[in-house]
């Protein structure tokens, strides 16, 4: 379902700018520069307030809460012009939102160049299953995703994806070539990645790095969330250098570190990390 479909309107914008604003508050304090004659509450299944709908004399504006909380000044704005109260399962709406955004990204970013071989997804897809056998209908992260060559490769094997980067044009390119699909797809920081995605049983990375040192502690941050956010982890390498910094990062919980000879350049170093 669409954005504008839950919330039955026509042609409705979501009033932050991009999927990473989600989390600001001064968005929320836009609301109240409206001068709304009608509105509409969303609530999710537990009845917490997951979106807000005002319209005047421009149209529909929504905003988000997801990943922030309405104000009580926002809440009385609402009740003070009587508008109507709409419920809706908190992900069905999520995936409303990352689609919204996914296409907004599509329709003003140019991909980047095609960059994925062509067995390179089946090589993919043989490695988890090495390490993963068959886990159909769990939902893994593709973290640092690119043009989604890991989230193909996953839903090959019957996984749930959730994909995220923060490069617009590897998204786009990943976008239109149907290897991510739009509800499912995030633009934002990997680093920040806990403040807009809830704990899942998988994760991944695809060829993390380079790592050097001037770089390892942003790798580290981005590593360090997604092993908080997922029980166990795969993350691939090129070098041996890098996966035994990797493996470092993983402290207290099970780390594997082995060699892939499946592809000549890309995975060559894998590092599988589970929760003690």
């Amino acid at each position: 379902m669409r954005v504008a479909e839950i919330l039955e309107v026509e042609g409705c914008r979501l009033i932050e700018p991009s999927f990473a604003d989600l989390t600001l508050d001064s968005c929320t304090d836009y609301l109240l520069q409206i001068r709304a004659d009608e509105g509409r509450l969303l609530v999710d299944e537990d009845e917490e307030v997951i979106a807000l709908a005002l319209h005047d004399e421009r149209g529909w504006h929504a905003a988000s809460f997801l990943y922030r909380d309405p104000t009580l000044a926002v809440i009385e704005y609402f009740e003070a012009i009587d508008g109507e109260i709409y419920q809706e399962r908190r992900e069905t709406w999520a995936r409303a939102v990352r689609e919204y955004y996914s296409m907004e990204l599509l329709d003003t970013t140019s991909p980047a160049l095609e960059d994925l071989r062509p067995d390179r997804i089946e090589y993919i897809h043989d490695l988890l299953q090495e390490v993963w056998g068959d886990r159909s209908g769990e939902l893994c992260l593709d973290c640092c995703c690119g043009s989604g060559v890991g989230t193909a490769a996953l839903r090959a094997g019957g996984l749930r994806t959730l994909a995220y980067d923060n490069d617009p044009a590897l998204l786009a390119l990943g976008l239109s070539k149907g290897r991510l699909l739009p509800p499912d797809t995030i633009c934002i920081d990997a680093r920040e990645a806990d403040r807009y995605v809830a704990p899942a049983p998988l994760g991944i990375i695809l060829m993390a790095g380079e790592i050097y040192p001037y770089n390892a502690s942003l790798w580290r941050d981005i590593i360090t969330t997604l092993l908080d956010l997922t029980d166990e982890t795969l993350i691939t390498l090129g070098t041996e250098e890098e996966a035994a910094m990797v493996e470092s990062w993983c402290a207290g919980r099970d780390t594997e570190v082995f060699e892939n000879q499946r592809d000549p350049l890309y995975d060559r170093w894998c590092c599988v990390s589970r929760r003690d």
